[in-house]
C-alpha cells in the first residue's frame, strides 16, 4: 500500500510505472521512491528500450525524461501516443521552457514536470493523470453511438454503423430494401 492516503474517489488505477531515464542516479532515486509508494517500476534508458518495454510489459503510466541517447523524449512520447493512447505520459525534465511545454501538448504528453520536484507531488501528478486520462476515454466511449439493430421484415437482424441511419439496404436473406432506422 502506499504511504499516502489513498482517494477513493479515484477510478483510474496504476500499478506500473515505465520510467524512461538516462541518468541512472536519477533513475535509481525515483524508482525506489515510486516503489516506496507501492508502484512496480521497471526502468528503460533510452527511446528503445523504451518502445519495447512499452509493447511487451503494457505499463500503467510512463514517466520520460526529454533528454535522451539517440532521440528527444518529444519523439519517444509521440511514438508511445501513437501506439496506445489511453497511457499517460508524463514528460519529467529540467527543461522549464514554454516552448518545450507546447511541443509537449502537441506530441500527446498528459503531463510536464520539471526537474527537481518533490516527490509527493509526482505521485499526486501521476494520480491526477491517471484520473483525467481515464475519464477522457471513458466519457469518449460513453458518448460513442452504437451500432443500429434492426430487422428485415422477413426476419433477417442487422447490426450497422450509426452512419447508415436512413439509408435503404438489400436484405441478403429476401432480396427486399430495408431502411435502416433514423432512431433506434
Amino acid at each position: 500500500m502506499r504511504d499516502l492516503p489513498f482517494d477513493s474517489r479515484l477510478e483510474a488505477v496504476v500499478h506500473s510505472i515505465l520510467l524512461v531515464e538516462d541518468d541512472p542516479q536519477t533513475a535509481a532515486e525515483v524508482k525506489l521512491y515510486l516503489e516506496r509508494q507501492g508502484f512496480n517500476v521497471v526502468v528503460a534508458k533510452d527511446g528503445g528500450q523504451a518502445q519495447s518495454s512499452f509493447v511487451m510489459r503494457k505499463p500503467d503510466f510512463v514517466i520520460l525524461d526529454v533528454i535522451l541517447p539517440g532521440e528527444s523524449g518529444f519523439e519517444v512520447c509521440e511514438r508511445l501516443k501513437v501506439t496506445d493512447p489511453r497511457v499517460p505520459v508524463m514528460l519529467l525534465t529540467a527543461i522549464d521552457m514554454d516552448d518545450a511545454r507546447a511541443l509537449a501538448r502537441r506530441v500527446g504528453a498528459d503531463v510536464y514536470l520539471t526537474k527537481p520536484f518533490n516527490p509527493g507531488t509526482l505521485v499526486d501528478t501521476i494520480l491526477e493523470a491517471a484520473e483525467t486520462v481515464w475519464r477522457k476515454y471513458r466519457e469518449e466511449a460513453t458518448t460513442k453511438e452504437l451500432p443500429v439493430r434492426f430487422a428485415c421484415p422477413c426476419g433477417k437482424r442487422f447490426k450497422v454503423n450509426p452512419t447508415h441511419r436512413g439509408k435503404a439496404l438489400t436484405c441478403p436473406s429476401c432480396g427486399e430494401s430495408v431502411l435502416v432506422p433514423r432512431h433506434a
